[in-house]
């Protein structure tokens, strides 16, 4: 009798431990808007956080990852030490606009993980970040969020953020009328973009 307890235990209690990390997109929403709460789940986070009024970003000029649109490759290795962004898909109308946005970094290695990922106008304003509130490993995951664009914004930049380094490493320019992205190796800090960057 014991021995089947112990045996129960030592599948329950794995399969439970991993049964929130699985990354498939139909997990349950988090009761805390624009927050990875625990749960590993792609759609749990209905809106993203409001943008602060001031403006960020760095200077410099983009280095394309590749020629080609919406295709996330161009360097052999990606720094995994940063936050990057491999995947970006966008829908909606209306000025509210949804981001399914794949980010991969090394949570394993290092004393912070990618802590979120936000929606910046060219000139670096934020209009909305998605916050993520525990690691993921080392491998990529998707998280959605819904953000207010203006109107007159049809190209934005995704940018990933970690708590060790900020932002840096691989981010993406997204054509909001055509869904194209372009993905910039930005290096360790983050960059400003023009009209002309968009795909």
């Amino acid at each position: 009798m014991r021995r089947r307890a112990l045996l129960r235990a030592g599948v329950v209690l794995p399969i439970a431990a991993l049964a929130g990390c699985t990354g498939s997109p139909d997990d349950s929403p988090s009761p805390t808007a624009g927050a990875d709460a625990g749960g590993d789940g792609g759609t749990d986070a209905p809106t993203a956080t409001p943008a602060p009024t001031d403006a960020g970003g760095g200077g410099g000029s983009p280095t394309p990852a590749d020629g080609s649109p919406g295709t996330p490759t161009g360097t052999p290795a990606l720094d995994l030490r940063e936050a990057n962004v491999t995947d970006v898909a966008v829908s909606g109308s209306g000025g509210q606009v949804e981001f399914d946005v794949t980010l991969y970094h090394d949570d394993d290695g290092e004393d912070g993980y990618a802590n979120w990922w936000q929606v910046e106008r060219l000139d670096g304003t934020r209009l909305g970040r998605r916050d993520l509130l525990h690691a993921h490993g080392t491998r990529e995951f998707t998280r959605s969020a819904t953000v207010e664009v203006p109107a007159e914004v049809s190209c934005v930049v995704v940018r990933g953020h970690d708590q060790t380094h900020e932002y840096g490493g691989r981010t993406a320019l997204v054509n909001l009328d055509s869904g194209a992205a372009r993905f910039v190796e930005q290096g360790s800090d983050p960059r400003t973009f023009s009209a002309a960057d968009c795909p």
